[in-house]
């Protein structure tokens, strides 16, 4: 059997690694299950969880919000108003750009299942005392800068 001599610096961020990598599978496969039940993906949540929150938007400015790309927005958004979630409408302060809005049954789905996201949420992260969520919170920024 080869062993490769690793550092144990290097040793404790992978183990570190691997622990995140779990918890954040834990976390998302707990989030989103409501998701799955409701037939959209963690994307199309996204975009109409921005377009409830912030109202109309171009389909760059959801990108931006939810972090995707421009292609893979433009696909979320055809999938939504496929399913009439979503219409897209020309901006009347601007007529070559397009906006993103909430259907009515977009506005009654998302009214729907965000509730339930946010006391799953509320009782998935309960498991840290409030002290501890927030010390996560500025742990994970401080992890997510792209700086690194």
């Amino acid at each position: 059997m080869n062993t490769i001599k690793i550092p144990e610096k290097e040793t404790q961020v992978l183990k570190i690694y691997t622990q995140l990598m779990r918890a954040a599978n834990t976390v998302t496969e707990r989030m989103h299950r409501n998701l799955l039940e409701n037939k959209l993906s963690i994307s199309q949540f996204g975009v109409l969880e921005a377009l409830y929150h912030l109202g109309a938007l171009c389909q760059k400015d959801i990108g931006g919000k939810i972090l995707k790309t421009s292609g893979n927005i433009t696909l979320v958004i055809d999938n939504l108003e496929k399913r009439k979630l979503v219409k897209r409408k020309k901006d009347m302060a601007d007529r070559r750009r397009m906006t993103v809005v909430l259907t009515e049954s977009g506005l009654k789905l998302i009214e729907k299942i965000f509730p339930v996201h946010s006391k799953t949420a509320f009782k998935v992260f309960s498991v840290l005392e409030p002290e501890e969520q927030s010390t996560l919170g500025v742990l994970l920024k401080k992890l997510g800068r792209r700086n690194n």
